[in-house]
């Protein structure tokens, strides 16, 4: 007796390379995928969001940053940074303490993205970003880090470092951000799955393990 066919899904994940609850949303994600292996063939399309389009190049210290946007205290940023923290070891992600000291400019790395969608490589690009970011403590905004970063994913930093320079897929980004929007995704990470199923935040393993086995046996 053969095994039934694993139920194919299409799983939009809306996000930003600045968001730390994405990277536990995507790190959860990825576990439960893991999980459900044998039922699930899941084809996972990162979708751009930016939490701060306005933000110069320069970006603007982080604890200003969350204070004015926020209105947040020292003491509950300290509380967040730590259960942040906490959860990304949990998942095996390292969130440096003290690393990310500014808030940058994310719209270069998500062309970037959309680039690397089509060279097949925007997992690994998106994974190594939120590395640079929240680990090393890198600008996801700075031309030379996004490509090196994409070398080192084996994509062409060349090539990368020709579309950063250029306009290269910024209409094509802007419509995908203005479609989610529209969508009413005012919020990361929002994880679509396909185009009917909404799991918003940065969510436990067993949240989405259980929609994905749900949505499959629906199927």
């Amino acid at each position: 007796m053969t095994s039934p066919a694993p139920a194919k899904m299409k799983i939009d994940f809306v996000s930003d390379v600045s968001c730390p609850w994405c990277v536990i949303g995507l790190k959860s994600l990825e576990e439960a995928m893991g999980r459900v292996a044998g039922q699930v063939q899941a084809e996972l399309h990162f979708q751009p969001f930016e939490l701060n389009p306005q933000m110069p190049a320069e970006g603007q210290e982080i604890v200003e940053h969350l204070s004015e946007k926020y209105g947040s205290t020292p003491e509950q940023l300290e509380r967040n940074r730590e259960m942040i923290r906490a959860r990304g070891q949990e998942l095996g992600f390292t969130f440096t303490v003290g690393a990310r000291n500014r808030v940058y400019n994310t719209f270069d790395a998500h062309r970037l993205l959309h680039w690397a969608e089509e060279e097949g490589r925007q997992l690994a690009l998106k994974q190594a970003l939120f590395k640079a970011y929240f680990t090393d403590g890198e600008n996801p905004g700075s031309h030379a880090v996004l490509a090196r970063v994409a070398g080192e994913v084996g994509l062409d930093a060349a090539r990368a470092a020709e579309i950063l320079a250029s306009g290269e897929y910024a209409d094509a980004v802007r419509e995908r951000e203005q479609f989610y929007l529209q969508q009413g995704i005012h919020s990361v990470p929002a994880i679509i799955i396909n185009d009917r199923h909404l799991i918003s935040g940065g969510q436990p393993p067993e949240v989405f393990e259980q929609a994905l086995r749900q949505i499959a046996a629906a199927a």
